[in-house]
């Protein structure tokens, strides 16, 4: 009942006329020619008014509480839009023991489909399906796909490289498995958000040398690319819009906490040696966002190594702007661009591996005429 009230008094202060939403957001807030979106600005000035998790250590209380208010979050600030989608929770293979997921089938995908692993965000700390249910039914009905939302283990519990381990099973499981999910076995694909996008883009890298089991696709929104790193845009953005840098330091420590292996870099994958090998990526980032430059960074690592890349910056989002979808069309428009980035990708790389099967089909067919 609390959580229906909450939202619904959301849902009136963001559908306020916009010059009354100016006033209680303050004046317009310009950095490095960027303009920050209204809605989020609003948000952000609620979120300090409410709350001053920015200033709150992680501790044992703390923690838990803010793991059950991410879940609560999530229910808040995204559409409602997308509840025809179909779900059924299963429990799959990890790492070491089993872990909850859930599928997500849009309505009237009756045929074998694309199938997106993804891997929520939340530091890699925070997060869980709960919190990730609603993005995970917009990318579905958007990109007519269907999706395998991964519960991975959390840090500090389990720190650097479980959660990354348990992502690699969840794809290896989805690959062995893709038929038994509904899905083509040629068009498995991974993604996440934040966290979840590092992971997402790791497990791609590790996948890349083994051409037969490498992802379709990648979709990354918003990712942690380079733990430990510092200046550039964790310095410009690192207070005042959601996602702090001492906040981010503090949720790096928990999953790193003897930093990044030299001899492993998988924990920053913006200091792998090699990029080449992966396949396609969609990636996005937001102008306000502290994460803003290693995503783009990396983007632009991987372009130079022959990954084919699209690279997005939605310059007046703040992070985790996929999860805020109901509160600004802002964000609304940037998300949905990512659907349709991995609607037209798994289409593209579809149509490729066709046009293979059928040239091995005719090269079969004329040497057998010949013999």
């Amino acid at each position: 009942m609390r959580l229906r009230l909450t939202r619904v008094g959301l849902r009136t202060l963001f559908g306020l006329p916009r010059t009354l939403k100016r006033l209680l957001a303050g004046r317009e807030t310009r950095l490095e020619g960027q303009l920050l979106d209204l809605d989020l600005q609003l948000m952000n000035r609620l979120g300090q008014l409410l709350s001053s998790r920015g200033d709150e250590k992680l501790g044992e209380a703390a923690l838990s509480a803010q793991r059950r208010q991410a879940d609560d979050a999530a229910e808040l600030a995204a559409e409602g839009a997308f509840d025809d989608v179909v779900t059924r929770d299963l429990r799959i293979p990890g790492a070491d023991g089993v872990l909850d997921a859930r599928l997500y089938v849009p309505p009237g995908l009756d045929r074998p489909s694309g199938l997106l692993v993804y891997f929520h965000g939340g530091g890699f700390v925070l997060g869980s399906i709960r919190s990730s249910d609603p993005l995970c039914r917009l990318l579905a009905a958007q990109a007519g796909v269907r999706l395998l939302s991964v519960d991975y283990r959390l840090a500090p519990e389990y720190p650097y490289p479980a959660a990354l381990d348990d992502a690699l099973a969840a794809y290896r499981y989805a690959l062995d498995q893709a038929e038994s999910l509904g899905a083509d076995p040629d068009l498995v694909a991974v993604g996440g958000d934040s966290a979840g996008a590092n992971l997402a883009l790791v497990v791609a890298h590790e996948q890349g040398s083994q051409p037969p089991q490498r992802p379709a696709f990648v979709v990354a929104l918003y990712p942690v690319t380079d733990a430990e790193r510092d200046g550039g845009s964790r310095v410009v953005f690192g207070a005042g819009f959601g996602l702090t840098a001492d906040y981010l330091r503090e949720l790096e420590r928990m999953y790193l906490p003897r930093g990044v292996p030299p001899e492993d870099t998988r924990g920053a994958i913006a200091r792998a040696q090699d990029l080449s090998g992966m396949p396609p990526v969609y990636l996005s980032t937001a102008g306000f966002d502290p994460l803003r430059d290693e995503g783009e960074e990396l983007a632009e690592r991987m372009r130079a190594a022959g990954v084919p890349v699209v690279s997005r910056r939605f310059a007046g989002m703040v992070h985790g702007y996929a999860s805020l979808t109901a509160i600004s069309a802002a964000a609304h428009d940037a998300t949905f661009d990512a659907a349709s980035a991995l609607r037209a990708g798994l289409a593209l790389v579809g149509s490729h591996r066709a046009r293979l099967r059928d040239g091995r089909v005719r090269a079969a067919a004329g040497g057998s005429d010949a013999l």
